[in-house]
């Protein structure tokens, strides 16, 4: 298996998880968007809280561009790239994009 397969497999099995998170309000899910095409890997919050609070939030947003794990959006609280990395996935290999890059230096993670 190739790295991108790999790393595919990976991001599938750290997101699946988070779309099995159940919630008090019954009407609100947890839904894993995976487009193994355009290699777009999201987790997004979807429902309806009561009959007029709608509920629709991205949790999470990975992207894999040039070989690496793009994370453009982590709402968890424990942090996707954590997670990403006690995988198997090294910190090079893993963008924090909602940081600047100045902090993505600080803390170890890829630039770019």
């Amino acid at each position: 298996m190739d790295r991108l397969e790999r790393y595919r497999n990976i991001i599938r099995d750290v997101l699946t998880p988070l779309s099995q998170v159940r919630f008090s309000s019954p009407g609100i899910v947890n839904e894993a968007v995976f487009d193994r095409e355009q290699d777009r890997y999201l987790v997004v919050t979807t429902g309806w809280e009561g009959k007029d609070k709608r509920v629709y939030f991205t949790l999470v947003h990975i992207d894999l561009i040039n070989g690496k794990i793009w994370i453009q959006r982590d709402g968890t609280e424990e942090g996707v790239g954590y997670a990403l990395e006690a995988a198997g996935i090294p910190k090079e290999d893993i963008v924090p994009a909602f940081h600047p890059e100045d902090v993505r230096v600080q803390a170890g993670y890829a630039v770019a």
